[in-house]
């Protein structure tokens, strides 16, 4: 086994878009960084989503209950961070990335569904979220491409979408600008603490096998972080969701909005060349191997009836849908934790050790990665409990390690 020299200063284990751009911000901050990706970077959930900037509270919180819904509404502080972080994001990296925030429409359908706006917008604006309640006539007005039939919506103007697949390219290249070495085919396959507290991981890459030993690593692989984070005896309570997507074909510019739906998923937006993006978190199914488990490494496979459901919820909302022709549906995996929060931060069991992961990661990936890499080049101890990332602490499951043995 060859051994890479004990000179770098991170590992970040994932080359999507937390991977990639906490390794720019780390570099930048003058750490000597290591990036490693398994496959090609932004070939996981960052690269496989709709790229939508969605900064109201969503509908996965509000569908569960009053509690899960305040804890959804303590996100908003972080969206609003979030929102700053886009609207300068391309004058940040230097080149385009297809950002447009022109606006996002959360809609209703019926009355249950306008309280349950109402209820939200309310929540939304104590926070300083200037999110807007539009009843139906306002509604048509501002987009005469829904149907006429809807209650209503939540507007707010800073929402919008991005391209997914470019992003994480602006961020690996200036990371190497940087001096970040990104080292692609690259797993890790051992993992352990040793008695000095620094972490000796090994690598299986296109060279063959590499040691290198860290004083901290960020595992910020997706789905994939319960397993690495296993290596070392460790849980992190990540649940692989497997979703999919769809395109149709072009059309002159008729919706300049992200919409949601606040009683059904739906995500809906058009991107600059025409074609029509529809998801909102329709389930697609994990494949599986042999012996019945599920195959992380095997793309997740497309379910008919969700796919059926999910344009039907479009159709209903956007009716010219039926006059269009699908061209493609794909799917992606990505994760969510226990209480739907994204866990951000530095495991309490193993000092070092950090986590990127959960749900939401397009959206608030570029203001975590920040937040997360000046928290680590500070120091972890640092700006943590009533900071903006206090909220997704994996501290909060510290309990799942309480057996957990390392030096």
């Amino acid at each position: 086994m060859a051994a890479v020299p004990t000179s770098f200063d991170i590992l970040i284990v994932g080359g999507g878009l937390v991977g990639a751009a906490s390794a720019w911000h780390l570099a930048r901050l003058g750490l000597k960084v290591l990036l490693v990706e398994r496959g090609h970077p932004n070939a996981g959930a960052s690269g496989q989503n709709a790229g939508s900037l969605h900064f109201q509270i969503e509908r996965r919180f509000l569908e569960q209950g009053e509690q899960a819904a305040a804890d959804g509404a303590r996100i908003v502080t972080l969206n609003r961070l979030a929102i700053e972080e886009w609207r300068g994001l391309e004058n940040l990296l230097g080149r385009p990335l297809d950002v447009a925030m022109h606006g996002g429409l959360m809609v209703a359908e019926t009355e249950a569904d306008m309280d349950l706006l109402a209820f939200k917008v309310a929540r939304e604006n104590a926070l300083g979220l200037d999110t807007q309640l539009l009843d139906a006539a306002q509604l048509r007005a501002r987009a005469p491409c829904l149907s006429p039939a809807l209650a209503g919506a939540a507007w707010l103007e800073s929402e919008g979408h991005a391209n997914p697949r470019i992003l994480v390219d602006a961020y690996a290249a200036g990371a190497q600008a940087q001096g970040a070495q990104i080292r692609t085919g690259t797993a890790v396959t051992a993992m352990a603490m040793a008695r000095d507290g620094t972490y000796r991981v090994t690598l299986d890459g296109p060279d063959g096998a590499l040691a290198v030993q860290v004083p901290r690593v960020l595992l910020a692989a997706g789905h994939r972080v319960p397993h690495l984070a296993g290596l070392l005896g460790l849980n992190v309570p990540l649940y692989a969701a497997p979703l999919m997507m769809s395109v149709t074909d072009r059309t002159e510019p008729v919706l300049p909005y992200l919409i949601q739906h606040v009683g059904a998923r739906l995500s809906m937006k058009q991107t600059e060349d025409g074609n029509l993006l529809i998801g909102g978190g329709w389930a697609s199914r994990l494949a599986k191997r042999a012996d019945g488990t599920p195959d992380l490494d095997q793309p997740a496979i497309m379910d008919r009836a969700n796919l059926r459901a999910n344009l039907a919820v479009a159709t209903r909302v956007m009716p010219l849908l039926k006059r269009r022709a699908l061209l493609r549906t794909w799917t992606g995996t990505t994760c969510i934790s226990a209480d739907q929060l994204p866990i951000v931060g530095e495991i309490a069991a193993a000092p070092g050790l950090f986590v990127a992961a959960g749900g939401s990661l397009f959206t608030l990936g570029p203001v975590l990665a920040r937040l997360l890499a000046q928290t680590i080049a500070q120091g972890s101890a640092q700006g943590i409990g009533a900071g903006p990332l206090a909220l997704f602490q994996p501290r909060r499951f510290a309990h799942l390690d309480a057996f957990a043995v390392l030096p």
